[in-house]
């Protein structure tokens, strides 16, 4: 507990001492009310935009960040009582086509010319909003969070068009007040312009960030200086119910038929313009996109990302709470086998310091698995401190409702209760050369079962050649936590890494240099029980392609049986050693070319003397912006003595994508996979009628290989509305 309470004292005296005045203050553009009328049409012929005050001069970020951008751009702002405006003219340094993957809005940033604004309107250097799009008019958003990482499953309603002219792109957007939040009364908000252009692999920020941070680092951005208070939203009452229809059949099963009609109702209710209310009843997610599919080889629970609309927004005052290992909350726990009743949450701020999240939902008895109701309840709250850190308590309750089991019956026994209680400091230091966090939890069970205990650290230095990170872990045994993601528990954890890049003077290389990192893992004896090391040397290359090459040596000695196939169901010994070198190369190719190819390589030992030898690529292919190819393969070889011998797995992929227009989106997705003997085929229609309003027509089939056997199969017809009160 000592060296804890140490920890908090330095980390709380790197914040204080590293405090300081905003980096970019000087960087300011002035916004007026709109002295005309603004139609949405990419064209700059409004008496609006003609007084309205240019942001230009953008600086490289790189692949240089000591110089002004090549490419030049032009970035406008005005607002009236209801919406906030962007005009934005990209204009051309290089002749050629646009480089854009498709119209599909929420894209992948490296892969597009695109410019993005990232919007800070508390100025507190750690939440945000961000838009933007494509040369295609695809468009994005998101919500940011931590100071610089956009979630994209975010999504809002708001209007955008591109035009594309012989020198340059413009894009214009129309964001209502309604759709962001923002406090009353505060007339500078952080702001910052992102523009990537591929043709001249070009990124560059109206105020300037240093290389080795995201465009969306809030702690570099300038200030968006209004000429009075942004409007008051007045009533923000947001209704979006959902009618569906569907159809189902499991084979493997019953073999009956099922048929779905279901309504259900979101309600998002604006409290204060920096508060949010939203309610849920009988939610349904069957247009969510379907999970990637990975070929499973490790020990514990592999983690597979929320992609649910109701858990997103202001999400990290929940999910972000410890580690990618340790985390409390999860919200996929939630659902995950009945069905959700209904649910509340609120999120927001209640003034520049303060954050606040609550959130309640209730889950259905499922009778044939002896499964209670359950209700989850989860609470936040977050504190500023310092010039960008905060400190976080959390609770989570996971409750068992009219739960009297009989402890004689075949059918499985559920906990009465879980609960978790938690505090975390995050540092982020002005300069964001500084970050790290410091966390304890304590969880509580019925009859003392399941009390455990545990406690991390990190802390990361970042500057243009170094970074450096140590990170340490404890967990308990006895520590649960039912809503959370803690695949493993009873270890300490040691994890320190260093890495250094170097910048030539090059044509060719951007940056390249070396990597080391150690991972121990002990139990709560003191015994070692793994240990991985690995060396790295990567190259970024200025056409923005990437080599990496790596070696490491692993130790495992193992805590409980273990199959190292994960499909024989024979298994190595609990308490047996092992330990193998391996080594490989990871190369992504240049974003540029409508033909992109990825792979990865991975030879050397494995459990038991054995060996792996592992290949894996990513092939794609686009006829832009209108269709996109992509195809995913991963192959294994696992050696192995008696009984397993020789062990092969593909993993294959095939996606489609058609963006026929940026409203109107099919997509074809095939997975085979051989360790799960399984084929599934999801494809999915997506007609957004109005903003955020859709048509869903949802098709899926899950087949068994050999001989070849039809499983399951599924088709759902959606239409959800967003309804503005």
């Amino acid at each position: 507990m000592r060296k804890l309470l140490l920890f908090l004292f330095l980390n709380i005296f790197l914040a204080a001492t590293l405090s300081a005045q905003k980096i970019n203050e000087s960087y300011r553009l002035h916004i007026q009310k709109a002295s005309s009328e603004i139609l949405i049409d990419g064209a700059i012929d409004e008496q609006a935009w003609q007084d309205a005050e240019i942001a230009t001069d953008f600086f490289m970020i790189t692949p240089m960040d000591t110089s002004f951008a090549r490419v030049r751009t032009d970035v406008r702002m005005t607002y009236d009582d209801e919406n906030l405006y962007l005009l934005v003219e990209n204009f051309n340094a290089v002749e050629g086509p646009y480089m854009v993957e498709s119209l599909r809005r929420d894209f992948s940033f490296g892969k597009n010319d695109n410019f993005l604004l990232f919007m800070d309107p508390f100025d507190d250097q750690t939440n945000g909003f961000s838009f933007g799009a494509n040369a295609a008019g695809a468009q994005w958003d998101g919500i940011m969070y931590n100071g610089g990482s956009v979630d994209l499953s975010w999504d809002n309603k708001w209007t955008s068009k591109v035009i594309n002219y012989d020198d340059k792109w413009v894009f214009e957007a129309k964001i209502p007040f309604k759709s962001i939040r923002y406090k009353k009364g505060i007339t500078e908000w952080g702001i910052n312009f992102s523009r990537l252009d591929l043709k001249t692999t070009e990124k560059s920020g109206w105020a300037p960030v240093p290389r080795q941070f995201p465009s969306a680092s809030l702690a570099y951005t300038g200030i968006l200086v209004w000429d009075e208070a942004p409007p008051q939203t007045g009533a923000n009452i947001s209704l979006i119910p959902y009618a569906l229809g569907g159809i189902s059949k499991d084979n493997s099963g019953t073999g009956e038929t099922v048929y779905r009609k279901e309504v259900g109702l979101d309600a998002k209710i604006g409290l204060t313009s920096s508060l949010n209310l939203d309610l849920t009843v009988n939610p349904d997610f069957s247009q969510v996109e379907v999970d990637r599919q990975v070929t499973n080889l490790d020990r514990f629970e592999l983690f597979f990302p929320e992609r649910r609309q109701f858990f997103l927004e202001n999400g990290d005052l929940f999910a972000s709470f410890g580690y990618s290992t340790i985390r409390p909350f999860f919200s996929r726990r939630i659902g995950l086998n009945a069905p959700i009743q209904f649910g509340a949450r609120i999120s927001g701020k209640i003034n520049k310091n303060w954050r606040i999240g609550a959130m309640n939902m209730q889950t259905g008895e499922v009778k044939e698995d002896a499964l209670p109701a359950q209700n989850f309840t989860v609470m936040s709250i977050q504190r500023q401190v310092g010039a960008r850190s905060n400190i976080t308590g959390m609770f989570i309750n996971k409750q068992s409702l009219n739960y009297n089991p009989d402890p004689d019956a075949e059918k499985p026994i559920y906990s009465q209760f879980n609960r978790n209680v938690g505090l975390e400091y995050n540092l982020a230091s002005s300069n964001n050369l500084w970050t790290g966090k410091a966390m304890v939890l304590k969880s509580f069970g019925p009859d003392n079962k399941g009390n455990g205990f545990v406690h991390a650290a990190n802390l990361k230095y970042s500057s243009g050649n170094l970074t450096w990170n140590w990170q340490h872990e404890y967990v308990s045994k006895d520590y649960t936590a039912e809503v959370g993601y803690v695949p493993r528990n009873g270890f300490y954890k040691i994890n320190p890494t260093v890495d250094y890049l170097f910048f030539p003077k090059s044509q060719k290389i951007l940056s390249h240099g070396p990597g080391i990192g150690t991972t121990f893992f002990f139990n709560t004896d003191g015994e070692k029980t793994d240990n991985t090391t690995f060396l790295q040397y990567k190259v970024r290359f200025r056409s923005q392609s990437n080599l990496l090459v790596w070696a490491s040596t692993d130790y495992v000695k193992l805590q409980r049986p273990f199959d190292p196939t994960n499909y024989s169901k024979d298994t190595l010994a609990r308490g047996t050693e092992h330990q193998w070198y391996a080594w490989g190369t990871e190369y992504t190719s240049k974003p540029q070319s409508v033909f992109t190819y990825a792979f990865t390589t991975r030879m050397g030992g494995y459990y038991a003397n054995g060996n792996r030898y592992n290949i894996s690529t990513e092939l794609g292919y686009r006829f832009q912006p209108y269709v996109s190819i992509a195809l995913t393969a991963n192959y294994n070889v696992i050696e192995l003595p008696e009984p397993w011998n020789t062990t092969n797995f593909w993993l294959v992929g095939p996606r489609v994508d058609v963006t026929m227009t940026n409203t109107l989106f099919f997509t074809a997705f095939v997975q085979y996979n051989e360790q799960i003997e399984n084929i599934n085929l999801n494809t999915r229609f997506q007609w957004r009628f109005k903003p955020a309003s859709d048509l869903f027509l949802v098709y899926t089939d899950n087949y068994l290989p050999a001989p070849f056997y039809t499983k399951n199969r599924s088709i759902v017809l959606k239409f959800t509305y967003w309804w503005n009160l």
